[in-house]
């Protein structure tokens, strides 16, 4: 058994089931042992912000740890974007990083670079094996890291030697460590704060809003008279009938100073007090009102479940059911089609357990409104803020969860970061139907143009965030990697096109022209 051999096994013994992957020449003995282990399932990307995005959604869904597959430090560096996404998703991932040989990183070869400064920003563990023997006892460590609560990005660096040299075969896998234990003064404070007559608002993110965290929020707020708010960018969130249903810190720094007014304490679980995305002359960063005090429930780590169960108990919430949505899908819209018509048909026609990954930028804005009442689904962001995550978490998700579909809302400025992925949804047949929105600019960064206090946009300005001359043509992007589409002009055309795709195994591409 050589190092790569004694690396898959160990890494398929800990529970690590799929590999995202784009090699090269030193990663070539990694790719012969898949061949030789069942238990991984081997995905490739055509480019490395697809293999780190895919790994992401897969983790939000999976609950636990792929591994992705690099070609040494430019491989690794291509696919950083999306890794600080998953970061800021605390999405678990073992990076597997390969590295020139341990007697030829010397010579400084072209490719030759500081993979793990290039890893560092992003890795909350970063280790490189130099011999054969230390692969496996290191690739069983990246895995506890990567798991261990709330979840953390692992990379591990492999010199080609370590991968073909004799090794004496696979390490047990480690126990992961349990979540942090709450804090009892923690807990003691967040009930005083509830109690004691003054606004308070429980901001949510991380544990606090799976399907348990936000059932035991609500009741807590139903018993309190607390507001309920969930940060602006969430992992994952359940949503839909049957689940709670809270709003987001807005966007816009103007809007969450408005929202957030006149709250007199402030409980954080899972999360830390709101900033604005971006520095803008004149207005604060820090979005807490002035007056307001800060308790701190449970940071990201700790049993965020057990710490809202004993603050329930504590203030009395035990009368209290949680307050969830209904079922009541809106209507379908008619006539020209436009976003909020797609939001309207996606609440109404959404399939029971989708699973829709948000990358729709200022064509989402009304998604929350018109599902909020659909049929159960899972939701997620983007965290991080670097776009191009869309279509590769959706590739992950879908591979997660066989026989859910995947709905994934893209933006066409960010959907040209990682197009790629849609060739690798058309090779492993996925279940996912992207919308794509077509408005041919950034229209986000025209709106942050003028809200950063730039001169009035004159044409070279205009033209760096317009994306004609020539208009992308997403349905033969599509097609030419193998996902069938159509263009949709009204929103019954969307309508029938969506019904269809859910309804139909494999990839399809609708473009909205908006």
């Amino acid at each position: 058994m050589n190092g790569a051999q004694s690396l898959l096994q160990t890494l398929v013994d800990a529970g690590v089931e799929v590999c995202f992957t784009n090699p090269g020449t030193s990663e070539m003995h990694f790719v012969a042992a898949l061949d030789q282990q069942d238990g991984m399932r081997g995905v490739l990307g055509l480019f490395e912000g697809v293999v780190t995005g895919a790994a992401d959604g897969y983790a939000r869904m999976a609950g636990k740890p792929a591994c992705t597959l690099l070609h040494l430090g430019p491989g690794l560096a291509n696919g950083l974007a999306n890794l600080h996404n998953a970061r800021r998703a605390n999405s678990p991932v073992v990076n597997v990083v390969g590295e020139h040989a341990t007697y030829h990183r010397a010579l400084d070869a072209p490719l030759t670079s500081d993979i793990a400064g290039f890893a560092a920003p992003v890795s909350a563990w970063v280790r490189v094996s130099e011999s054969a023997g230390d692969v496996a006892a290191d690739a069983a460590e990246a895995v506890r890291a990567a798991a261990e609560p709330p979840g953390h990005i692992a990379t591990l660096i492999l010199p080609a030697d370590t991968a073909w040299n004799d090794a004496s075969g696979p390490a047990e896998p480690l126990a992961v460590p349990e979540p942090g234990a709450p804090d009892d003064g923690a807990v003691a404070e967040s009930a005083l704060a509830l109690m004691s007559g003054e606004p308070c608002l429980m901001l949510l993110n991380g544990l606090g809003v799976s399907e348990a965290g936000l059932a035991l929020a609500s009741r807590i707020a139903r018993a309190t008279g607390a507001r309920l708010l969930a940060d602006t960018f969430i992992a994952r969130m359940p949503r839909g009938a049957g689940r709670v249903e809270v709003d987001r810190v807005p966007y816009f720094t103007e809007q969450a100073e408005e929202v957030l007014a006149g709250t007199r304490h402030l409980i954080l679980v899972d999360t830390k007090a709101p900033v604005s995305f971006f520095a803008y002359p004149g207005r604060q960063s820090v979005q807490t009102p002035a007056g307001c005090a800060v308790h701190q429930l449970t940071v990201p780590g700790q049993d965020t479940l057990a710490a809202l169960s004993e603050l329930a108990d504590r203030v009395g919430a035990a009368p209290f059911e949680p307050e969830v949505s209904a079922l009541e899908p809106p209507g379908l819209p008619e006539g020209p089609i436009d976003a909020e018509k797609v939001m309207r048909v996606l609440g109404a026609l959404l399939p029971e357990q989708a699973i829709i990954v948000n990358e729709a930028a200022t064509s989402g804005i009304t998604l929350h409104t018109h599902t909020r009442c659909a049929a159960p689904h899972d939701l997620l962001d983007l965290t991080g803020g670097a776009i191009g995550m869309g279509m590769p978490a959706a590739t992950g998700a879908a591979i997660a969860c066989p026989g859910r579909r995947v709905v994934s809302l893209e933006a066409d400025g960010s959907g040209m970061y990682t197009v790629q992925a849609l060739w690798t949804q058309a090779r492993e047949s996925l279940d996912v139907t992207t919308v794509l929105f077509s408005n041919r600019k950034y229209a986000i960064l025209q709106i942050e143009f003028m809200r950063v206090g730039a001169h009035n946009p004159g044409p070279k300005a205009m033209d760096m965030m317009d994306l004609s001359r020539p208009d992308l043509d997403w349905v033969g992007l599509a097609a030419g990697m193998g996902v069938p589409g159509m263009r949709a002009e009204t929103a019954g055309e969307f309508a029938d096109a969506f019904a269809r795709s859910i309804a139909t195994p494999g990839p399809y591409l609708i473009e909205v022209v908006v």
